[in-house]
């Protein structure tokens, strides 16, 4: 696992136009025509600036919102809550602790079973990491989230 996050112009420099959008502008990319919507896949999640681990497929589920959602951060040191008061809204904006990268927002029409949180996140500032993929890409510590069964779907 990297020893520190952080944010670096060459992780800049090799972000699509949609990437470099979502994470630097604070844009949104369209529902359901992102790459994580609706992906099953077991592994985690992490910021695609800066590496640090965000979110486990655990965790995630279908919100019927068009994004990735899921009930909460893997650790919630790496993401940062700020007050979103953009388009006549107020709403709370998630970031990446290290990267400074817009994420997406949290909302409470999550599921209550799960604390009612739903942090609805764009694709485009993720990167997926594979459960079996987890040693080899320096996450190593973060298999233990998944179970025997989790890790073969």
């Amino acid at each position: 696992m990297p020893t520190e996050y952080r944010k670096t112009d060459e992780a800049l420099s090799s972000l699509t136009p949609t990437q470099y959008r979502v994470t630097q502008e604070a844009a949104t990319e369209p529902a359901f025509r992102n790459r994580f919507w609706d992906s099953k896949d077991a592994g985690i999640y992490v910021d695609i600036v800066s590496g640090e681990p965000l979110f486990a497929s655990t965790d995630k589920y279908d919100s019927r919102s068009g994004w990735p959602s899921f009930t909460v951060p893997i650790d919630a040191a790496n993401v940062v809550m700020k007050q979103d008061r953009e388009y006549g809204m107020v709403r709370t904006e998630v970031r990446s602790a290290h990267g400074d990268s817009h994420l997406g927002h949290v909302f409470n029409d999550g599921p209550v079973e799960s604390g009612g949180l739903r942090y609805c996140i764009n694709s485009a500032a993720l990167r997926f990491i594979a459960v079996d993929d987890l040693e080899k890409e320096g996450y190593g510590d973060f298999r233990n989230l998944f179970t025997a069964e989790e890790a073969t779907r």
